[in-house]
């Protein structure tokens, strides 16, 4: 296993779509070993292909206090959304960066599973919302497009300045 370079934004490739995975093979589930590696040693609850410049369907969630509980979403759908939810959010391509996020509170997802067996899951609370907030890497967007442009442009500024301080 290996631990890959997490994306921070704004890097454009974030805001590339993912395709659909069509084989699961072992290539693909030591990516799926390798995005859980990369996740926890974050330390983060979720973490997308997309996010580590792999630009494949494939999304890890665990948000179990003891992190004992990961969850492998290959070709993820979302067929149910229900409710409203408002939480802060955080992301590992946005370090440092929380803000408040309007989502549906709870959801239906199939997908398959890293052996490539069809599932279809009912979530709510934080696990709903680590499932969109992930899902929506694999569509190329993060979680500060839904912030109005004036706190998008703050955070820009914020992230550039934290960059020029690093170098």
């Amino acid at each position: 296993m290996a631990i890959l370079e997490i994306l921070q934004y704004p890097d454009p490739r974030l805001h590339e779509p993912a395709w659909r995975v069509e084989k699961i093979d072992a290539q693909t589930r030591k990516l799926i070993d390798d995005l859980a590696e990369t996740m926890y040693a974050a330390p983060g609850v979720g973490l997308a292909a997309t996010q580590v410049d792999i630009h494949k369907q494939i999304i890890v969630i665990d948000v179990s206090e003891d992190r004992s509980d990961l969850r492998v979403f290959i070709n993820p759908e979302i067929t149910r959304r229900e409710g409203v939810a408002v939480n802060q959010e955080g992301c590992l391509s946005v370090a440092g960066i929380f803000d408040n996020v309007e989502r549906a509170e709870s959801v239906t997802v199939t997908a398959l599973d890293r052996n490539g067996s069809r599932f279809t899951l009912n979530a709510s609370g934080m696990l709903a919302a680590c499932i969109q907030h992930e899902m929506d890497h694999l569509e190329g967007k993060v979680f500060i497009d839904y912030l109005s442009d004036l706190k998008q442009n703050r955070i820009r500024a914020k992230l550039k300045k934290r960059q020029r301080k690093a170098a």
